[in-house]
């Protein structure tokens, strides 16, 4: 599944999955824009990226903001010429909350970072794509994007949004030779899952690799015939095994 000099970027790359793919894709020949809302983890991302044989571009960006978002898609152009791939997977969460008990600032914030910011990324890289006729979108969704949950509402919903948008947008840019996919991750050992207490002893979690995998066959060549579809990757918290 070779990259060889193909460029992606990918946001929320500093850890977990992102960075997981970061190095992944570095290790096919590809070049990657690693970004986040902080460079604090990025660099040492960055350096895993160049050890596995990829160029690294570090840029901060808060994928809610458009203008982050604008710089970024700049910034990776001025240095690599071209953007192949974007891998949407900037995400946040919340500890566990009803609905009547939220605030309205915190269901933006989540909404904002994980579906608007996806739509940000795609619309600031599909006019290029759109030019050279070539691109893949990934979008890292969860397998809490297929059913609802209580006191998840807002990571819930975004991540079922996110399932819709790429449906959306490969019908829209199908015939610019451009694919969108989308991955629902099951339970994976990362971060987040530790933040907000759904990692603990006894519970089987998959390791980022094994998703960064998933995205890496996406973005190859060898899944062409693979568009506008959400791939559930559940591992052990498949709910066939509970």
């Amino acid at each position: 599944m070779k990259l060889d000099g193909r460029v992606a970027i990918i946001t929320g790359a500093g850890r977990g999955i992102g960075r997981a793919a970061a190095v992944a894709f570095a290790r096919e020949g590809a070049n990657v824009t690693l970004t986040a809302r902080s460079t604090d983890e990025l660099e040492t991302a960055a350096d895993e990226v160049r050890e596995a044989g990829g160029e690294a571009l570090v840029v901060q960006a808060d994928v809610s903001q458009e203008r982050d978002v604008t710089n970024l898609v700049q910034e990776t152009l001025g240095r690599f010429g071209q953007v192949d791939i974007l891998i949407n997977n900037a995400a946040v969460n919340l500890p566990r909350i009803d609905t009547v008990d939220m605030e309205a600032a915190a269901w933006r914030q989540v909404l904002d970072v994980n579906l608007t910011g996806s739509f940000l990324c795609a619309r600031a890289v599909l006019p290029h794509m759109i030019e050279r006729q070539s691109g893949k979108i990934l979008n890292v969704s969860s397998i809490g994007g297929r059913r609802g949950g209580r006191g998840r509402g807002p990571y819930r919903a975004s991540k079922a949004g996110l399932i819709n948008l790429t449906e959306t947008l490969a019908a829209e840019v199908m015939e610019h030779g451009i694919t969108v996919n989308c991955v629902c991750p099951g339970g994976t050992d990362t971060e987040m899952m530790r933040q907000i207490a759904l990692s603990g002893p006894g519970r089987q979690l998959m390791a980022p690799e094994e998703i960064a995998n998933v995205l890496l066959f996406l973005a190859s060549d060898e899944s062409s015939a693979i568009t506008g579809t959400s791939i559930d990757a559940f591992g052990p918290t498949n709910p066939l095994f509970a």
